[in-house]
């Protein structure tokens, strides 16, 4: 099962997310009270769990969820291999992929402090279909269009 594993939200962009217990999504906006929530394409990051270990077998033993600037940091779901236009249900709430990866910001408090910076490489964006509560713990689901159609009448 594909899950959230910690959600984390900054004042700020390009600095370390803290983790949080609960998020109110926003349709067409993202996160309440997160830097990176707007009316633009990326309004919530997800980076899995499987990205962040990758850069703990090199020795960065010391990474913590948000330190990618990730609002969501998930398990068991491969997220940079799904094509933009892919629509998940994240707990009660319903995602549009809209773009993997990015370009780093330069002078980035992530690559300075960890030495690389894996979220442009594997991490992904998406715009808020439905919004509603998220919670660690919550439930992913890649949905078809029919169902998509389904849940958003």
């Amino acid at each position: 099962m594909a899950k959230i594993l910690a959600i984390n939200i900054s004042e700020t962009k390009g600095v370390i997310k803290k983790s949080v217990d609960e998020v109110m999504l926003i349709e067409d906006f993202g996160i309440e009270n997160d830097a990176h929530a707007g009316k633009w394409h990326r309004q919530v990051s997800l980076l899995g769990q499987e990205s962040v270990d990758k850069m703990i077998a090199k020795g960065l033993d010391h990474l913590v969820p948000g330190v990618f600037a990730e609002n969501l940091t998930t398990e068991g779901i491969i997220l940079y291999e799904l094509p933009v236009g892919t629509v998940l249900q994240i707990g009660e709430t319903v995602h549009e992929v809209t773009q993997i990866g990015k370009e780093c910001h330069t002078g980035c408090e992530i690559k300075q402090i960890t030495g690389d910076c894996v979220m442009p490489r594997e991490g992904i964006f998406t715009k808020v279909l439905k919004g509603g509560i998220l919670k660690p713990g919550d439930e992913i689901v890649v949905l078809d269009k029919k169902e998509e159609t389904f849940i958003m009448k």
